[in-house]
């Protein structure tokens, strides 16, 4: 089975060196029994990996891995399948709270994590809720009509930067994420730390036409969530519980601030339990819909989760979604995702029916990329034989 890597770090994925980290041991054919996901709590329904249609010793020989390979510091695989909950393990590793360390930390069911730039995937959802209920008109409405108090920074190349440019990441304007967050100069970090983050995602030149090309940028998704707090009336975090969370039955979450200006990181700064994760990836999977309640149109779902730019094709990017595709026992599938730093994925792969949710501490890792795609790919997508 050949697979490409959906990477975040896509920029420099071309240096990284080729193989996998985490090959398949010999010893993972052997019978094991992986036992039932930890108590669901009504939370999801449960069912084994083989009445999932998983090849149960393979797929349990993940748990068997990462006690083995601690530097790996993978601390939740949650796997989902046809709406039931078929596999997770929880680890204990190294993590923090958006850069804070929190040292060793034993991750449950119930504990919270970083998902860092998965939050821009709720934020694409959260767009999608304020179409549905006319908060917002259209993609298509030019920014500066959001923020009229920063009409000084406009020019004739910003006028034509619309919503939906901000939602595939080619609004053109100049910004820098290439660069470790932790380096001073990141655009990412240095709009943290700014005194208003819309004006300083909107006072860079533009140096690509609105809807030429794709490059990665947090400042454009900031921008989105000013345009929701300003349409909505109310702050992003509670727009999301009363439109997205509660609905879902996600009762723990935390979106945090930044650290000089006090507006919400919509980019980065959400955190949430690896099971609430998977929820947002079966919404997705079910098209908009969760226990037969429509949450998000199957509409914006459907135009969300297409093709808008190139990124390293297959790799394309969508509405703050990433696209990939790979071949699985010579059948071509295709899958979105939810990526954040460190290692958290969201992966959805709606022809198997399939979420699989991965939270890591790899925050400061070349290898955060490869670890959860291999393991995607070579225990939960390998190990599906039906």
């Amino acid at each position: 089975m050949k697979m490409r890597c959906a990477a975040l770090a896509l920029v420099v994925a071309a240096s990284m060196a080729a193989g996998s980290i985490l090959p398949v041991p010999a010893w993972a054919n052997k019978t094991m029994s992986c036992g039932s996901p930890l108590e669901a709590q009504g939370e999801w329904q449960t069912a084994s990996p083989e009445a999932a249609g998983f090849d149960s010793a393979l797929l349990c020989s993940l748990g068997d891995k990462l006690e083995n390979s601690p530097a790996l510091n993978v601390h939740a695989v949650v796997v989902v399948r046809s709406g039931k909950l078929v596999y997770e393990t929880y680890r204990t590793g190294e993590d923090q709270r958006w850069g804070t360390g929190l040292g060793l930390a034993s991750h449950t069911p119930q504990t919270l994590h970083d998902v860092r730039s998965v939050s821009k995937s709720v934020v694409s959802l959260l767009v999608g809720i304020a179409l549905d209920r006319k908060l917002v008109a259209s993609i298509n409405t030019p920014v500066f009509s959001y923020f009229p108090e920063l009409a000084a920074l406009r020019t004739p190349e910003k006028d034509r930067i619309e919503l939906r440019h901000l939602l595939a990441m080619t609004s053109g304007l100049a910004w820098d994420e290439r660069r470790p967050y932790s380096d001073p100069e990141n655009s990412e970090r240095r709009m943290t730390v700014a005194a208003n983050p819309y004006r300083f995602a909107l006072e860079p030149p533009v140096v690509n036409a609105p809807g030429e090309k794709w490059n990665y940028n947090g400042g454009d998704t900031q921008l989105l969530a000013g345009v929701l707090e300003r349409s909505a009336g109310m702050w992003l975090t509670d727009f999301a519980s009363e439109e997205l969370f509660v609905p879902l039955g996600i009762k723990q979450f935390e979106w945090l601030k930044m650290w000089a200006n006090g507006d919400v990181a919509a980019a980065y700064g959400l955190r949430l339990r690896p099971r609430d994760m998977a929820k947002l990836g079966q919404l997705v999977l079910d098209k908009g819909l969760w226990n037969g309640r429509r949450i998000v149109s199957e509409a914006w779902i459907r135009e969300s989760t297409q093709p808008w730019a190139d990124v390293a094709p297959p790799l394309r990017y969508g509405y703050q979604w990433w696209i990939d595709e790979g071949e699985i026992a010579g059948r071509k599938i295709s899958w979105f995702s939810a990526q954040g730093l460190g290692g958290q994925r969201i992966y959805i792969v709606p022809a198997l029916g399939l979420v699989v949710v991965i939270t890591a501490g790899l925050y400061e890792s070349s290898s955060q990329d490869w670890v959860s795609f291999d393991i995607f790919e070579k225990f939960v997508l390998a190990a599906i034989r039906k």
